[in-house]
């Protein structure tokens, strides 16, 4: 059953196009996940569908009494609120009758013999029976307990930004809705809890639609995909993993199609050079055809990421720490710690919200002192750090100019990286290194300012929470630019994914101020942990693909073969002659008015003609093609 449809829906900020007459539907039991580089439109997208904004032209369709629950980037609370109440609020049916449950039992306890105020408990009782509220309530505590929540009468003003999405999470996942919609709900939450929510989500049993970078989490979660690209939106019946082959056909399907459509331009070009004009209404359609195809726009290439990185020379001292502790409020977060950073480290750290890992990055960059122990940084360490907030921006500074007030260019082993450079190969094309940094969403504020540290040319990179509002792409150029990387990187990270194709090591932090290290990536960690811990695996490890042999090269076609070779000579004008039959058909068809049998067979011959003619022109353009690749060949041998 459709939930859904969006129809025709169109919007645009300024003279910047986000979705230009996108269509989909989502029916019951779909799991969408929305991908597409930051500034394609995703959380916009998910604000029209759930009536939080407007889009220009279009309509969203919903099915009659379809209930719809959203979770904001960032969502308000109503100051004053416990985390409770703010779970039952809105729409849901039970909290009225908590609220006055706990009011009336906070009153029965400061009157104690209040007759009235019994009888009242004794009712509110009978209807929370009723409404199955308390077991809706002990549901809605174990949820926030399993995200992190226990102080349930705590105000939510006093809440953090992480606990305050936490708890609408809470409130999402609690409320009865016949499609969820979820905004990066893996933010700010760590990799237990993420587990836990996959899980959560993989049984439920409504419709989903969210947008999360979290990839291990959309491949277990979601059974269908929407891409947004460049204006356009493109369905997938698919997980992540399946998605990614699918977005790879399709894309080899359209330079395919480009191929072909450049050999016919330059075969028909040729054609309409030698005189077609003298050949009068016979050739129109091929000239309209020609005409049709020339104005159509071929596929932009996607940008280059393969620079070498740029970073400075490490020489053999590095940072050393040497039995750090640190303790604050009476708490310890680390104790007796030591490490020495190695040259091409690549350490992954991991533990629960607060344990104290931007603590240590801290330390390690200088930015905070032990409590004792010591740090030692080398000569030759030039630091960048990739922090969880931007820093501040200027909204008027052009953004090439905000790269290039760090550099002009930078060095790498196969020479330098211009600015500009740069910010292409994170996703900035010329157009938009020339505006400013205001007309940048949040999440390319977000990417702008990575490409800003890299271009400082660091030889040890820390990166506290690098995957918080970063789309997949320039994750995975992120990741394809740090296996490059000739220095050292210590990432805190609570995308699974992320650490285990960037980590070499773990530090994992165990409560009481104890890191241990763990050789591996994040699931080669959890794997030990569990295994020493005693309990099940929670997730099956990556699958190992055996080293595929390596192919035989090809041998290189020089020359059609005599048949194909004889075939094309031949196909122009066998073309030209099924296309005269054509028009000559069509015109015989245009005097013939009154006899409707005669009528009937020329219609059916002509349909035979046209079939011939498109078959024929399908050939013509595989010959044209292979004529192409024999040529280009022919050069490169040369």
């Amino acid at each position: 059953m459709v939930l859904l449809t969006a129809e025709n829906i169109r919007k645009s900020y300024g003279t910047r196009v986000i979705f230009d007459d996108i269509s989909f539907s989502i029916h019951e039991g779909d799991k969408v996940g929305v991908v597409g580089v930051n500034g394609t439109g995703k959380s916009t997208l998910l604000k029209i569908v759930a009536g939080e904004a407007q889009a220009d032209s279009g309509q969203i369709v919903t099915m009659n009494g379809m209930r719809m629950g959203y979770l904001p980037q960032s969502p308000v609370f109503q100051p004053g609120t416990t985390v409770l109440e703010q779970v039952f609020s809105g729409d849901h049916p039970v909290m009225e009758l908590v609220r006055s449950y706990e009011e009336t039992m906070k009153a029965l306890e400061e009157h104690p013999q209040e007759e009235k105020l019994m009888q009242k408990a004794a009712a509110l009782s009978e209807k929370m029976d009723k409404a199955e509220a308390w077991s809706l309530e002990s549901e809605a505590k174990n949820i926030l307990t399993r995200l992190g929540i226990t102080e349930f009468s705590r105000k939510v003003e006093t809440l953090s930004g992480g606990q305050r999405k936490r708890v609408a999470l809470a409130a999402a996942l609690i409320t009865p809705v016949d499609l969820l919609i979820l905004d990066e709900p893996t933010n700010h939450i760590d990799n237990e809890t993420v587990e836990w929510l996959e899980k959560h989500l993989a049984k439920y049993t409504k419709a989903l639609l969210m947008v999360t970078h979290d990839r291990y989490f959309l491949d277990r979660v979601a059974n269908r995909m929407l891409e947004l690209e460049k204006g356009k939106i493109y369905p997938y019946q698919a997980n992540y993993t399946k998605f990614l082959e699918m977005k790879a056909q399709r894309e080899e399907q359209l330079l395919a199609e480009e191929r072909k459509r450049q050999n016919f331009l330059r075969t028909e070009l040729e054609w309409v050079r030698r005189g077609a004009q003298a050949r009068s209404t016979k050739q129109k359609a091929r000239l309209q055809r020609f005409e049709e195809i020339s104005s159509q726009r071929g596929p932009e290439e996607k940008q280059s990421v393969e620079l070498s990185s740029p970073g400075s020379r490490l020489g053999k001292k590095t940072i050393e720490l040497e039995h750090i502790c640190k303790s604050f409020g009476g708490t310890e977060y680390i104790h007796d710690f030591s490490y020495i950073i190695l040259r091409g480290d690549r350490v992954g750290i991991t533990g629960e919200n607060g344990c104290g890992k931007t603590t240590l990055l801290k330390i390690m960059t200088g930015k905070l002192e032990p409590d004792s122990g010591s740090v030692t940084v080398g000569e030759t360490v030039k630091i960048g750090v990739f922090a969880q907030e931007n820093e501040e921006m200027d909204e008027s500074q052009r953004v090439l100019d905000y790269i290039r007030d760090v550099a002009e260019y930078v060095p790498t082993a196969d020479g330098r990286i211009s600015a500009s450079q740069m910010l292409e190969r994170f996703l900035f094309p010329v157009s938009m290194q020339r505006g400013p940094i205001s007309m940048l969403s949040g999440g390319e504020k977000r990417r702008l300012y990575l490409a800003k540290v890299l271009m400082g040319a660091p030889n040890i990179l820390f990166l506290d929470e690098p995957t918080n509002d970063l789309d997949i792409e320039t994750l995975m150029i992120l990741e394809e630019y740090l296996e490059h990387f000739q220095g050292a990187v210590v990432a805190v990270s609570h995308d699974r994914y992320f650490l285990d194709k960037v980590a070499g090591r773990i530090f994992a932090f165990l409560g009481n101020g104890k890191i241990r290290q763990y050789e591996g990536g994040y699931t080669d960690y959890r794997e030990a942990w569990l295994r020493e811990s005693g309990g099940e695996s929670a997730e099956p490890a990556p699958v190992r693909r055996e080293p595929q042999p390596e192919k035989k090269e090809e041998r290189r076609l020089t020359k059609m073969s005599y048949k194909d070779q004889r075939e094309y000579d031949a196909i122009g004008g066998e073309i030209a002659a099924l296309e005269e039959a054509s028009a000559a058909l069509e015109q015989e068809m245009a005097q013939c008015t009154t006899d409707y049998v005669k009528l009937q067979e020329m219609t059916e011959e002509k349909e035979r003609i046209d079939a011939q003619l498109e078959e024929k022109m399908e050939r013509w353009l595989e010959l044209s093609e292979l004529e192409e690749e024999i040529r280009r060949n022919k050069e490169e041998s040369r």
